[in-house]
């Protein structure tokens, strides 16, 4: 009989997206095989404090309610080699918590999504789901992103970067800047974050003075885009070096725009699978997602957002999320089961994608001359 693979699950983290992340690891733990995986579970505070318990659900629970008093407290090291999660006891001494063979990482935003972790895992030397440093820092940094797509001749809405400090210390020049967008509405957002977390439409100068002081609260750079009256169509895309994209799908958001309420609170929203777009923007769609996933090198997954203009048809790459939302209503896994892929093969994929880059870096060469 094969050995079970001992997968570290990662969720919590440092980030506005915490709670998302609870959510996703809870949908991604369920899915995962037990008969080919044995979970390490490995929760982050929102203070960054690593912490776990043998049984997922105490962690996951314990993360939730914000008492981790009970759990042990876990660390992990940059030496290559070691292959352990380690428990940190009273003795303030080092026990194994645990060996393991992959990591998936279920964190979403700041040190998770941006590089940071996947930095780490870099140094510890230890294969892991999902993008690399350069692909997660880049899609992250939606300002940077729209540079590289634009680069790249991959269409993209209208934006400006603006400096936080600049929004507290000179609004008046910060909302010249905007002006240079067009005509309202327009959007603001956080640089560095996700599911809409501290995002706003703004059609009005009053909202937009709001919209800029809301996210300047949670980076140290903002982004404010054209608003456009479009369509969101998604599509997921699986593979390393040759992926794959599934059928798109279409989100119908109750709210003004897919707000974070309207993704995890309301819950009313619609999502179409698959989109209801002809065949040759469904093609185009495609094609699109998978040029831009190349083109930052991305690697194991991403989801990929596109607008669609009501009034031109033109098409727009939005985003692409990295580690995309594993919720019980996340459109990443429902594409790919529309697609013939479910999502306890899903899982299965992603740790073979993760081993397959892992050993791809490993062949490279250390030393020179060696």
């Amino acid at each position: 009989m094969t050995a079970k693979l001992r997968i570290g699950v990662m969720f919590g983290g440092r980030s506005g997206e915490h709670e998302v992340s609870l959510r996703s690891a809870r949908s991604v733990i369920g899915a995962l095989n037990r008969e080919v995986f044995n979970i390490v579970p490995i929760g982050i505070t929102l203070d960054g404090k690593w912490v776990g318990l043998q049984n997922p659900e105490q962690v996951l629970n314990a993360l939730k309610d914000q008492e981790t008093a009970s759990l042990d407290s876990l660390a992990l090291f940059a030496e290559p080699g070691l292959g352990n999660i380690y428990k940190v006891t009273r003795e303030e001494a080092l026990e194994v918590f645990s060996a393991f063979d992959v990591i998936f990482p279920v964190l979403h935003g700041t040190f998770g999504e941006d590089g940071t972790m996947q930095g780490l895992l870099e140094l510890a030397d230890v294969p892991y789901v999902g993008a690399g440093v350069l692909a997660s820092s880049v899609a992250m940094d939606k300002g940077l992103f729209k540079s590289v797509m634009r680069d790249t001749g991959i269409p993209v809405v209208k934006d400006i970067v603006l400096l936080s400090s600049q929004i507290r210390s000179d609004m008046d020049g910060a909302l010249a800047e905007v002006d240079r967008i067009g005509g309202y509405p327009v959007f603001t957002k956080p640089a560095n974050l996700g599911s809409s977390v501290g995002v706003s439409k703004c059609t009005s100068r009053a909202d937009l003075v709001e919209g800029l002081l809301e996210a300047a609260e949670y980076d140290r750079r903002v982004v404010v885009e054209e608003g456009l009256d479009a369509r969101e169509i998604e599509v997921s895309v699986l593979g390393n070096e040759t992926p794959e994209a599934s059928v798109p799908g279409e989100i119908v958001p109750c709210d003004a725009f897919y707000s974070y309420r309207a993704k995890y609170i309301d819950d009313d929203s619609d999502l179409l699978i698959p989109a209801p777009i002809d065949k040759s923007t469904t093609d185009r769609v495609k094609e699109l997602a998978v040029k831009a996933y190349k083109a930052i090198d991305c690697a194991g997954m991403a989801r990929v957002d596109f607008l669609l203009d009501r009034n031109s048809g033109a098409l727009y790459l939005n985003e692409i999320n990295t580690i995309p939302g594993f919720t019980s209503i996340s459109m990443y896994p429902k594409l790919w089961e529309e697609s013939g892929l479910a999502y306890p093969q899903l899982m299965e994929k992603l740790v073979d994608l993760a081993f397959e880059r892992y050993e791809q870096k490993s062949a490279l060469k250390r030393k020179y001359g060696a």
